[in-house]
């Protein structure tokens, strides 16, 4: 298994608008999670599973990609879509570093 970070800020005169679009992005794309910094009120990371890198990519592509969906959150990031960062990861120990 394969694990896609995307990370990003919110300005939080965007917070409440942002907090809405992503519920109902959760209703369309259940496959992620969305975590808020402790430390850092309003620094997001949505955790996304694939199967493989391939899969990863997609979710990098679809995520980041200046025709997505979701680059309309861009305008609430400062810095804008350049600002959201994703990242792939690959397990290499344990259990799950067995089945890549």
């Amino acid at each position: 298994m394969f694990i896609c970070f995307v990370e990003y800020r919110i300005e939080p005169e965007h917070e409440r608008r942002y907090r809405d679009w992503m519920a109902a992005r959760e209703a369309v794309f259940p496959g992620f999670q969305l975590y808020e910094g402790t430390d850092q009120p309003l620094l997001f990371v949505e955790v996304w599973e694939a199967s493989d890198m391939d899969s990863a990519e997609r979710i990098k592509k679809e995520r980041c990609e200046e025709r997505s969906s979701w680059l309309a959150m861009a305008d609430w990031v400062p810095g804008g879509s350049a600002k959201i960062h994703a990242w792939t990861f690959k397990p290499i120990n344990g259990r799950a570093g067995r089945s890549s």
